[in-house]
């Protein structure tokens, strides 16, 4: 099959080199030319763990091309794939689909035969429609199929999830266009190792969101079973642990934390929300985790603030800045709320992180440091925001030496409170009873060493 995928953000470069490695001849497109040169140079704009070697490969194999001339790459296409960023628009929570509707009209100029017109970007349900509409006024009486294909990859495990998907969604109105997705996945269908739902467009769509908006809300509560624990004594990661057991629940997205941040979750369950409200379907789940998750950020800066008896004139060192590890997406993550509070309340901040530096300088004010050794030389206590491996590494005798005194804010459980407690930390973890080695903060935190929330 021939593919073209429009746009080389996270989606369509993942998924047009998955689909490369499959065995399919793919172009994707891009208007940057800068981008475009630098991706046949084999440099990656993002930070996904092997992608520059599966795009590598790709290339060398003659699968895999780049290119900004849109025209070119679609005209001899059997499928072409929509996938370009659709971002909150402004603060009403819809979804920004002008470049999906721009991307529509030029594809429509490009067709020179049938394809199968498929949208591969996070949309709202009833975007394929508009689109068929919108070519469909240029070629009233062209040969082509719009489909819904969301994708469910995440990041940091990107190539995996693309090489062995828990299912295919597809949504498509013809047999003709189901044949040809069934044979561009067909090396994940065969023999039935990866389900694949076809359904109506309307109802791909939706799945997407209802999936992010489930898994948003598994965040969002047991983020707030972690506030109970707090105040009542319990572990929150054994309250997970005990719930996950349950296969009715599964045990992910129960990591008590700071709040979901990245390219999906914030955006669609706002996106979501809005579609309920506009259609007179109310979602008030989806609405309360959107308020709670916003809510939740500032209570963790707070929770900072507090750990360290104030924060005015202290150097604080924050590990991670990334909304999780194995990315360099700083896409409404948790750093993006914390440190500007923490700023705000006189704190100087020296911050590290192994992929996300480059990113945080253009959306943050602060000192990026080369090394953790770095961010930690005397800082007044350190703080975790994203659970990096290379963190969990780290040597506490080293990190104590390093520090002006042993605090830790760990808001993503990486330590044990008793290795803590061993190595000589006060130590502030969420919804589990913090570890104190000093008299004002043991009283700070409680007489029988639960944490305020």
């Amino acid at each position: 099959m021939k593919i073209a995928m429009i746009g080389t953000g996270y989606v369509g470069l993942v998924s047009g080199a998955g689909f490369a490695e499959s065995g399919h001849y793919v172009v994707c497109v891009d208007k940057n030319a800068n981008k475009v040169a630098l991706l046949a140079d084999g440099i990656m704009p993002i930070y996904e763990l092997g992608l520059d070697a599966l795009v590598a490969r790709n290339v060398q194999a003659g699968r895999l091309s780049f290119t900004t001339d849109l025209s070119a790459a679609v005209r001899d296409a059997d499928a072409v794939f929509i996938a370009v960023g659709t971002p909150s628009h402004g603060n009403d929570g819809h979804a920004d689909l002008s470049d999906v509707f721009d991307t529509a009209a030029e594809i429509a100029h490009a067709l020179t035969g049938y394809a199968v017109i498929v949208t591969k970007s996070t949309v709202p349900v009833g975007t394929s429609r508009k689109i068929e509409e919108i070519i469909r006024s240029t070629l009233p009486d062209g040969e082509f199929d719009v489909a819904s294909n969301p994708e469910f990859l995440r990041e940091g495990t990107a190539i995996v999830d693309f090489r062995h998907p828990d299912r295919v969604v597809v949504g498509c109105d013809t047999e003709r266009a189901r044949k040809v997705l069934l044979e561009i996945y067909q090396p994940h269908h065969h023999a039935r190792e990866t389900p694949m739902i076809f359904t109506t467009r309307e109802t791909s769509e939706l799945i997407k969101y209802a999936a992010n908006a489930f898994l948003a809300t598994k965040i969002t509560f047991i983020n707030e079973m972690a506030d109970i624990c707090e105040k009542v004594g319990g572990d929150v990661k054994e309250v997970a642990r005990g719930m996950g057991l349950d296969r009715r629940i599964g045990r992910a997205f129960l990591n008590a934390g700071p709040g979901f941040g990245g390219s999906c979750f914030p955006k669609d369950t706002l996106a979501l929300l809005k579609t309920s409200q506009d259609v007179g379907a109310p979602t008030h789940i989806v609405e309360t985790v959107v308020n709670v998750n916003a809510a939740r950020k500032h209570a963790m800066a707070k929770r900072i603030e507090a750990a360290f008896g104030g924060v005015k004139d202290k150097t604080v060192a924050v590990l991670g800045l990334t909304f999780k590890p194995d990315t360099d997406d700083m896409r409404d993550a948790p750093s993006l709320v914390i440190i500007p509070y923490l700023q705000s309340c006189g704190a100087r901040i020296q911050a590290y992180d192994p992929q996300g530096g480059k990113e945080a300088r253009s959306r943050l004010d602060l000192d990026i440091c080369k090394t953790a050794d770095d961010a930690l030389s005397g800082a007044d206590g350190v703080v975790i925001l994203t659970e990096w491996k290379e963190f969990q590494a780290i040597d506490l005798a080293n990190m104590k030496t390093l520090l002006k005194r042993a605090l830790m804010v760990d808001l993503r459980n990486i330590y044990p409170p008793e290795k803590m407690a061993a190595a000589g930390f006060t130590y502030w973890s969420i919804g589990r009873p913090s570890i104190s080695n000093t008299p004002d903060l043991a009283s700070q935190s409680g007489t029988n060493g639960k944490q305020g929330s």
